[in-house]
């Protein structure tokens, strides 16, 4: 089990890590954050399988993964 940690104000809404998610455990927000992006938002998290493929993706580091 693990747990998909978004750190909203530096996402960007690239959607890279939704593209690799093969679970799609995320998806984009249809709430801004202060500098006006959409970030991902965590939707799905009972099907998240720990891969870290979102988090590797990431180019402004806005994922975290806590192994549970």
């Amino acid at each position: 089990m693990a747990q998909v940690v978004i750190l909203g104000e530096y996402c960007k809404s690239c959607g890279l890590c939704l593209s690799v998610c093969p679970k799609q455990v995320l998806q984009i927000s249809d709430k801004s954050n202060q500098k006006g992006y959409y970030p991902v938002e965590v939707v799905r998290a009972e099907q998240c399988i720990g891969c870290t493929l979102c988090g590797l993706m990431c180019p402004d580091l806005a994922i975290e993964i806590i192994r549970t």
